[in-house]
């Protein structure tokens, strides 16, 4: 079984006219302002996989500061999940800034929901505010034994839109903050997961987070899951595409020519992901 951890779908209203929502969310407007930038609906998105052999796919929002629009975008998530039972797991996206953050996981959850993200920090980073505004998200999440998934970039190196302020120090305190939540690190954790080599403390500390491959092909060299799979195991490593961002066959392309065995790639590529999803293996 193959599982997409991180793809982005929106709803036909905001494909069809996204510059309406530009002003107030300069996360969108970063990301989305190109029009090269694609923006796809769920029914792209399973066409997709069934085109290229993904049995289900971890479907996101965006993490609106608009809360009409955020819930609204949930909603979408949770009728993509109806219309294409099995295929689309649904992730609740939020604003942790807003006073409505907690209500909306509860809500989210209760909707048959696989858990929280992408998160992201596009302005501030991970700093002390952002921490504080993600507790009450992370308590749920925790009670609930759900995984929060968390846009993360390597914090040196070239920009490139939605490349947000953040430091390792920083990212080891929101990881240490939440030991006991299931944490997933999109784009390979911006390369934090090197530091599991360390003897004392944060091999430990990193003990709940997971790591998934979004946007690797445009990021890192193909020799980057060979060198994941030794530090930290493919139990750790989760396939995500970004798509529409980069379909799923030239990380499964880059997989290869990394010199995965069958064991290793069948973890990366669903097994893993079944795991944390407590999705059953015949499923």
């Amino acid at each position: 079984m193959i599982i997409d951890f991180h793809t982005h779908i929106f709803p036909q209203k905001i494909r069809e006219n996204r510059e309406r929502y530009f002003f107030g969310e300069a996360g969108f407007s970063t990301l989305y302002r190109l029009p090269k930038s694609r923006l796809i609906g769920a029914r792209e998105l399973v066409a997709l996989m069934d085109e290229e052999g993904i049995d289900k796919a971890v479907v996101f929002g965006f993490p609106w500061k608009n809360p009409k629009t955020l819930s609204e975008h949930n909603d979408y998530i949770a009728g993509a999940m109806e219309r294409f039972p099995g295929r689309l797991i649904g992730f609740c996206c939020l604003d942790p800034f807003s006073g409505q953050a907690a209500a909306e996981a509860r809500r989210c959850l209760a909707g048959n929901f696989g858990g929280v993200g992408e998160l992201a920090f596009y302005q501030e980073g991970f700093n002390e505010p952002s921490l504080h505004g993600l507790e009450p998200v992370m308590e749920i999440c925790r009670q609930a034994d759900v995984p929060v998934l968390l846009h993360t970039n390597k914090p040196i190196g070239h920009h490139y839109p939605g490349k947000m302020p953040m430091t390792f120090p920083q990212l080891y305190a929101l990881i240490r903050r939440f030991p006991e939540n299931k944490i997933v690190l999109a784009h390979w954790g911006g390369g934090i997961f090197f530091f599991h080599l360390v003897k004392k403390e944060i091999k430990e500390s990193l003990r709940n987070v997971y790591f998934d491959t979004a946007a690797s092909p445009f990021l890192y060299d193909a020799r980057v899951y060979r060198i994941a799979v030794q530090i930290v195991g493919p139990e750790k490593i989760l396939f995500g595409s970004d798509y529409p961002l980069i379909s799923p066959s030239r990380y499964i392309k880059e997989m290869t020519a990394a010199g995965l065995s069958s064991e290793e790639t069948r973890l990366i590529l669903g097994q893993t992901a079944a795991r944390l999803l407590n999705i059953p293996d015949h499923c």
